[in-house]
């Protein structure tokens, strides 16, 4: 790097202490030094070195481009960050010590290594808006909160199953609705809901609008039919100490996922990029404000919409040895990123013609579910691309009247679907152009 910069540093985190491995450019030298992870101490260091180096900027290479280093480093002016893959840095480590010995500072020795003798390899981390950034660890926080909620729910289904499998057809498909955290907290037990009179529970499940008659007789007969799994004190009472606890979390978490809903909601709406994003079958109020930040808002920083699959994992990779080839999906890549574009596209399915058409056309090809909904993202990249670039909302229509002026062979797939549908439901109106 024909360097800008008064001095170079290899950053390696911890989270007490970070190693350093710094070249002052003007004179050659380097030193490796341990910088204690305090705000403090790294505003001192800052400091130090923009004194001894008056005018100067200063370049820091690291493994990530989150994290409590990066955001107190982030509000300096004249440190530009230089974010690195760490399996990219594994394997540059790897290279030269196929050991598999590895230390903090010398680590922080080989990221600097990376950063001066391959900066075509180097991109400067510009952050986005901070609207942008808030919005994308809210909708990234959330999903861990629907995670964590899931986990309780399945913890909670796997401990009915051990005491009281009938609860799970008394309170509905989902254990993380407020009917069923409701029923749970009233009639821990079989023993408990098997004493109910038929109008209290009649009563309770019309509280919760579940009133149709059939489900609710089904129920009821379910109670007068079944009987206890068990007896066993110790079984039940430890049991029921587990499902209260589950109950609570639920609860909890569904209001924290309401919360979040809410901020996001808020936030996503006066987003300028928000019409595009809601223009997308199938992106909804969830998907929109995800694929919103996997975008950002600074159109350069990609180039193609094969950066954009390239860099969130969608795009396949190809290897070949000999005469051998095969075909596998990306390893290291922003997994909420991929998963929001590969969810997408499953959503889709719904609202595009197009998309369905493709989708059927990979499925008959031999591809399983998933593989054919990787694909499809993988084509819903260019189009959510190019609308990013044109700031232009998605126009169903419009595409597939492109699709018909290019001979398109998804033309064909698509009268064929309609068709298919036409014999299933005389009604049935295709979308087209």
């Amino acid at each position: 790097m024909s360097s800008p910069y008064a001095l170079m540093v290899g950053l390696d985190w911890a989270d007490q202490k970070h190693a350093l491995c710094c070249k002052d450019t003007a004179t050659g030298k380097t030193n490796t030094q341990m910088l204690e992870h305090s705000p403090e101490r790294i505003n001192e260091w800052v400091l130090d070195q923009l004194a001894r180096h008056p005018g100067g900027r200063i370049a820091v290479c690291l493994e990530q481009k989150i994290g409590s280093v990066v955001y107190a480093l982030m509000g300096y002016a004249e440190v530009d960050l230089f974010p690195v893959n760490p399996a990219t840095l594994a394997k540059y480590r790897e290279a030269f010590h196929p050991s598999g010995a590895k230390d903090d500072p010398s680590d922080a020795a080989l990221l600097l290594d990376l950063l001066e003798k391959h900066p075509e390899a180097m991109e400067i981390w510009r952050p986005d808006t901070e609207e942008t950034r808030l919005l994308q660890r809210l909708c990234q926080d959330r999903r861990k909160a629907v995670d964590m909620r899931t986990k309780c729910s399945n913890s909670l289904r796997s401990k009915l199953k051990e005491y009281y499998p009938q609860a799970l057809q008394l309170v509905g498909e989902s254990l993380e609705t407020e009917m069923c955290c409701a029923f749970l907290g009233k009639w821990p037990r079989f023993q408990d809901v098997a004493a109910a009179r038929p109008e209290s529970l009649r009563k309770f499940y019309y509280k919760f609008n579940s009133r149709s008659e059939t489900t609710i007789k089904a129920r009821l007969d379910l109670i007068a039919a079944s009987r206890p799994l068990t007896g066993d004190g110790a079984v039940i009472e430890s049991a029921i100490c587990w499902v209260r606890a589950m109950v609570r979390q639920i609860r909890d978490l569904n209001k924290t996922v309401e919360e979040y809903d809410q901020r996001i909601g808020e936030l996503f709406k006066n987003h300028p990029d928000s019409g595009i994003f809601n223009s997308f079958p199938g992106a909804g109020r969830q998907l929109a404000p995800r694929l919103m930040t996997l975008f950002g808002t600074d159109r350069g920083r990609f180039k193609t919409a094969l950066d954009v699959a390239t860099f969130n994992g969608v795009a396949p990779v190809m290897e070949r040895s000999g005469n051998q080839m095969w075909i596998h999906w990306r390893w290291h890549c922003p997994k909420f990123a991929r998963q929001s574009l590969v969810e997408f596209a499953g959503h889709s399915l719904g609202g595009s013609a197009w998309a369905k058409a493709y989708y059927n056309a990979q499925i008959k090809r031999g591809k399983d579910h998933q593989a054919a909904v990787r694909a499809l993202a993988f084509k819903w990249v260019r189009i959510l691309f190019r609308c990013w670039q044109t700031r232009t909302p998605y126009d169903e229509r419009a595409y597939l009247a492109a699709l018909q002026r290019h001979g398109s062979w998804l033309c064909e797939a698509i009268e064929k679907e309609s068709e298919g549908a036409n014999e299933k439901d005389p009604e049935f109106k295709p979308k087209t152009a």
